[in-house]
């Protein structure tokens, strides 16, 4: 644990100014003065001791006993924190999803966050972690973004286990009994790392003592079934019953064939029984956070669990939670899959721009990006709007959050401000990085008028009864801008085949984050393209249809200078170059 420990006080920027001399993320994480994990369950929560499984001093799991006495207690407002299409480098979801939930306790509301844990593949990669950044983070910083408490180790090893019983079910013949066709093996191994070179193996060489050698591959851990199912599970009940239902192939006559078959369901719930439990840390400010769950937004549902959304809000009046990438994806899925599901009713979407992504999105070369170029901001905007309007779509209210960077000019925000008032939605410039709760407390007093306003009339987008073809093209035409949707005949037939049986269950979009459409370069707000769905693939225990679009991967590669180039342990013993 790096952090400092002693008197708890909180980090503020204090009269250090971070626009013009900025410290990196783990600079101030580590000097954080943080308090005992028992101490912020106890006081800002009401949790007891003997409710929590604490890992060190400032990580715990919250008990599920615990959680489940909470069934009958009201829920708090439900805050979602989104963003328009993303840069390269990402808008800053988390920053402001942390900056608000300190924002609204420091105007007197009992509040919290409710995150996805981070992934090791763009820790080590391009993007870096989840826990904020600079005075707006979520602590201990570095065990977060690496292992944490294990949950992702036991996503992995609880995927892997099906895997391995896959192939030993085929090696002693016991295919004999359920036909599970080794050429129809649809399930993956997984491993939390970027690694291109496992995208497409093949397994069992060297022999007939290692198997029956099939073609396979690997996904992050991130884009496993199995995260899914932790993220979507109500109870440890449901958890085993949804991993029973995993398919992990198909018979010769095009049987699916499950987990349940294999016997496997008992023993991977197992690994995960531990991993069900919410995780509460705390931000720079001492304020309590939820850290559980962390399936990716483009490849995946991109929304972190059910289990502790539904627990924070017993426990608060204000729950501020993030979904991941721009509301394309990440906000769709968490209305359209997380809210289906576990029956939310958002009061809020906090939409985040930067002034940086709109100009990227009219026009503006990454390496220009610090100019000021007002006519390249109005140019973006149509970006900005067209999320405005797909968050309307679900009968929520919008509010518009400019994530201040230090090369911003006046002129640039005053133009984000006025097309936003000319969309009847308020847009608050916040400066939480650099400031923390104060730089957002203008973002939180603004937040809660909304809310107040009653005006949240939530629906999903598309009825549980519509066809999957039709679900995917409501998608694709009402949120995307697209004019249609086309898909080869394989793939069509793979679509009639699953409406039969799994025609209910909601569709998650596996596509870019940069654009409306399947070009990452396509910037803006582009109409009349045409989506093209490459495969479909059943998740049948998380009950929803992955929806693959264009050349979207499932296992991510390292950039040319990964940022695992930079990391190490300084001559003091403390981790370095993070981020």
């Amino acid at each position: 644990m790096a952090a400092t420990k002693g008197k708890a006080k909180k980090v503020s920027a204090g009269k250090h100014d971070q626009h013009k001399k900025p410290k990196s993320d783990i600079e101030i994480a580590q000097v954080a003065k943080m308090r005992p994990i028992s101490e912020i369950a106890a006081k800002a929560l009401g949790i007891k001791a003997d409710h929590l499984e604490p890992y060190g001093h400032y990580k715990a799991k919250v008990s599920l006993d615990f959680i489940k006495s909470l069934d009958k207690k009201p829920d708090g407002k439900l805050i979602l924190v989104t963003a328009i299409s993303p840069t390269p480098a990402g808008e800053g979801k988390t920053t402001t999803t942390v900056g608000l939930g300190d924002g609204l306790n420091r105007i007197g509301k009992k509040a919290m966050i409710c995150l996805r844990e981070p992934s090791l593949g763009p820790c080590f990669g391009m993007k870096g972690g989840a826990a904020g950044g600079g005075y707006s983070q979520v602590v201990p910083m570095e065990d977060i973004n690496l292992h944490f408490t294990g949950d992702f180790h036991a996503v992995g090893a609880a995927n892997n286990l099906l895997a391995a019983l896959i192939d030993n079910h085929i090696h002693w013949h016991e295919n004999d009994t359920t036909q599970l066709d080794n050429r129809r093996i649809t399930w993956k191994r997984a491993i939390d790392m970027n690694d291109r070179s496992l995208r497409d193996i093949v397994t069992s060489l060297g022999g007939v003592s290692n198997g029956a050698p099939r073609q396979g591959g690997f996904d992050i851990t991130v884009a496993s079934e199995v995260m899914a199912i932790l993220c979507l599970s109500k109870d440890l009940k449901d958890l085993q019953r949804r991993l029973g239902n995993i398919v992990v192939g198909q018979t010769r006559d095009r049987r699916p064939v499950t987990a349940k078959e294999l016997k496997a369901h008992g023993a991977m719930s197992a690994l995960l029984k531990d991993a069900m439990m919410p995780n509460l840390v705390q931000t720079l400010e001492n304020n309590p956070a939820f850290i559980h769950g962390g399936p990716f937004a483009n490849i995946a549902h991109g929304c972190n669990t059910i289990i502790a959304t539904k627990t924070a809000l017993k426990l608060t009046d204000y729950v501020v939670t993030e979904a991941g990438f721009g509301a394309d994806l990440g906000a769709e899925k968490f209305f359209n899959i997380k809210c289906r599901k576990a029956g939310l009713k958002p009061d809020l979407v906090v939409l985040v721009a930067t002034i940086r992504a709109l100009k990227m999105h009219g026009g503006v070369a990454r390496k220009d990006l610090k100019e000021e170029n007002v006519e390249a901001v109005e140019a973006g905007l149509a970006n900005l709007e067209r999320h405005v309007s797909n968050i309307r779509q679900f009968g929520l209210p919008p509010m518009v959050a400019i994530n201040k960077f230090s090369a911003d000019t006046a002129a640039e925000v005053a133009v984000v401000k006025a097309k936003c008032a000319e969309l009847g939605i308020t847009a608050v410039e916040s400066d939480h990085w650099a400031n923390g709760g104060a730089g957002a407390e203008e973002l939180a007093k603004t937040a809660v008028k909304v809310i107040e306003q009653g005006k949240s009339k939530f629906h999903p987008l598309y009825p549980d009864e519509m066809s999957l073809w039709n679900k995917i093209r409501t998608i694709a035409t009402s949120l995307y801008g697209a004019e249609d949707i086309i898909a080869d005949k394989k793939v069509r037939d793979q679509i009639e085949a699953y409406q039969k049986d799994y025609g209910h269950f909601p569709v998650c979009m596996a596509k870019t984050q940069y654009s409306f459409s399947t070009d990452p370069n396509l910037l803006g707000a582009p109409s009349g393209h045409v989506v093209p769905i490459r495969e479909i693939r059943l998740s049948g225990g998380a009950e929803f249809m992955v929806v693959v679009c264009g050349d979207i991967m499932t296992m991510p590669g390292l950039p040319r200078v990964p940022a695992a180039n930079n990391i190490h342990i300084d001559a003091s013993g403390r981790i370095a170059g993070l981020f």
